[in-house]
């Protein structure tokens, strides 16, 4: 009969084919997933040791570390005087010292020049110990030598002259040797003068009651 459906012999339609597209290759992207993970993971490492390295205060300066709390066991002071050309410079009075911990060798804002010497044992400390730590709680180069004071770099034509008055009644005697070794002791006053003009003998300084 015109129009009539011819069935199969099974009397079942045959199956639907479904087209698909193109396969993707899951290796490739799954490898490429994992580098992109990796590499994202090395920045941040990265990220978080360049922030930790010049992070002021986290170094161990001199084999002196920052602790939390200001040691006792050994405590004494000695000053510190800098002439540029005859005149006195002013230094940081919170070097050593941060919000979070505490230098053996610091200084603090109500005895200006004063070095605190606080430490947990008996040992040695130089003025070139002292500047290591301003060097770590500051996070800039603080060298100490015959050219340098710090982050004053002498010219051909300036000197470092340097007085220590040991506090013997002497007064303050001429040091030629290198300034970094010069030892830390109790009312100790070092003074680095930038010359010329030299100043002789260097200002007086005096220690606050109780220090």
């Amino acid at each position: 009969m015109r129009g009539a459906k011819v069935k199969s012999k099974s009397g079942r339609r045959p199956p639907v084919k479904v087209k698909s597209g193109p396969e993707l290759p899951l290796l490739p992207i799954a490898v490429g997933g994992i580098l992109v993970v990796l590499a994202i993971v090395l920045i941040i490492i990265a990220v978080a040791n360049n922030n930790k390295a010049n992070k002021p205060g986290q170094a161990t300066a001199a084999g002196i570390p920052c602790d939390v709390g200001e040691q006792t066991q050994v405590h004494y002071h000695a000053a510190l005087q800098i002439l540029y050309q005859g005149t006195p410079v002013s230094l940081p009075n919170d070097t050593g010292r941060l919000t979070t911990c505490f230098y053996w060798l610091h200084m603090h804002a109500e005895s200006p020049g004063v070095i605190h010497i606080e430490s947990p044992r008996n040992r040695t400390f130089t003025l070139g110990d002292f500047f290591a730590v301003w060097a770590a709680s500051k996070g800039t180069p603080e060298p100490l030598d015959s050219r340098h004071v710090g982050q004053t770099t002498l010219t051909g034509d300036q000197q470092l002259v340097v007085y220590v008055d040991l506090g013997d009644g002497k007064g303050a005697q001429l040091n030629t040797g290198d300034p970094a070794k010069i030892q830390l002791k109790a009312h100790e006053v070092i003074t680095l003068e930038i010359a010329p003009p030299t100043v002789s003998p260097p200002p007086t300084f005096l220690f606050q009651a109780g220090l």
